[in-house]
This record gives structure tokens, sequence and C-alpha cells, in this order.
């Protein structure tokens, strides 16, 4: 018989860690949810699995780097999963400078193609040495798997974290680093009183003026009114 990998060959629970390491992200959520809805199951409580799994995304939402590459990230750092994304494909855009040449550039400065194109041109029109690259390499990942506890406390806005648990010491971390809370989630946004960016509360809606409808007047009505009482 062929056992595929992941594959339950033992009694008891599986390990979800062993499930994300060996099948992936897409398996462990899949697992995640199906357990969990089992427990309120038994209990007979139907529960959607869009909120089940809102709060298995978070779990799955940072990523640890295994090699930064060229990128600006640190080794077992961990690192939102849009914000690696985006480090990388803004990385795999650009070249590395290997050799100045005549340029002011440093040797691993990151540099554009079409700012090199312009830079080399420039310095052959000089007649001095090219700047000569090579291609960027990206930063590479695994996987991980946060507790609700560690998911809550390693969002990127400190307040929200800090109101959690443990808040001195987010709140002491947070001043050490010379953290910047950019007010982008909910829970933020409660905690200093603001408007919260969902809904009406989005700032495509700032602009829209709203008016009581009995004050807004028919133009034909108004001439109606004037001529009676004339």
């Amino acid at each position: 018989d062929e056992i595929p990998a992941g594959e339950k060959i033992t009694d008891g629970p599986i390990d979800p860690h062993d499930i994300l390491k060996i099948k992936g992200t897409n398996a462990v959520q899949e697992y995640l949810v199906n357990e969990i809805q089992d427990v309120y199951r038994l209990q007979g409580v139907k529960i959607n699995d869009k909120h089940i799994e809102a709060i298995v995304k978070q779990m799955l939402q940072k990523l640890r780097v295994v090699s930064s590459g060229d990128t600006s990230f640190i080794e077992e750092d961990l690192v939102n999963r849009n914000k690696f994304i985006e480090e990388n494909e803004k990385v795999k855009s650009m070249s590395v400078v290997e050799d100045a040449g005549g340029s002011d550039l440093l040797v691993g400065d990151l540099i554009t193609k079409a700012k090199l194109r312009e830079l080399n041109a420039e310095l052959t029109r000089k007649d001095k040495e090219k700047v000569t690259v090579r291609d960027s390499e990206p930063a590479t990942f695994g996987n991980v798997l946060l507790g609700i506890t560690q998911a809550a406390l390693s969002t990127e806005s400190f307040l929200s974290a800090a109101s959690f648990q443990e808040t001195t010491k987010v709140l002491t971390n947070a001043s050490i680093a010379a953290k910047v809370d950019t007010l982008l989630g909910l829970k933020e946004n409660v905690i200093m009183g603001h408007i919260i960016p969902a809904g009406t509360g989005l700032k495509r809606y700032n602009e829209i003026i709203l008016t009581e409808e009995e004050k807004m007047e028919d133009p034909e009505a108004s001439e109606v009114k004037e001529t009676v009482e004339a």
C-alpha cells in the first residue's frame, strides 16, 4: 500500500504544525476549520465557516524569513505575509550594484533597470566606467502557524496588541522601537475614539454631505408657492 505524505496512521490528534510543514497552508486551514466545527456541531451549534476562517487566516498571516536575499528583512524575523510579498516583488524588479564604476552608487545598492540605463548612458557620455550589476535575490520564507494569543500580539498595530494582553510589555517595546501606529484597523480606531474604517466610515465617504429630505425644495414647487402668495 502507498501512504501519501501527511496521512494519519496512528490514533490521537494531529499536530497542525506538522500538517503545515508537510501539506502547506491550505491543508492546515481546512483541518483547523473542520476540527473547530466538529466541536460546535457536537453541541448542536451551527456556525458559518467564514467566521472561523477569518480567525484561521490571522493565525497564518505571518511568515518566517529563512533567507533575506537582497531585501531589508532579517533572517528568522516574523513578517506580515502581504508586506513580504510586496518587498519581494519590489526587489525582483531591481538589480544589485556589483561595481559602481564612475557613479556615486555603493556596492550592494538596489537600482531600477530604467535608472541603470539612464545612469550608464550619462557615464558613457562623460567617458566614465559603467555600473555593473547582477540580478537581485528575493527573500525565502517558511510558513508559520501562530496561536490566537501570538497572532493578536504580533499585529502591526501596537495599540491593538496592547488592548489584548501583556499591555505593559507591548507598550514598552513599542516605545523602545519608536513604533508608529497608522490606525488602519478597527480596534485601534475605537481605542482612539475615531470613526472605524468600515462601511460609511471609509475615506471615500468623507466628502459626502447629507441633507434632511424635508429641507430639500423642489424648484417647481417653490415657484408655485411664490405665485400663490402673490
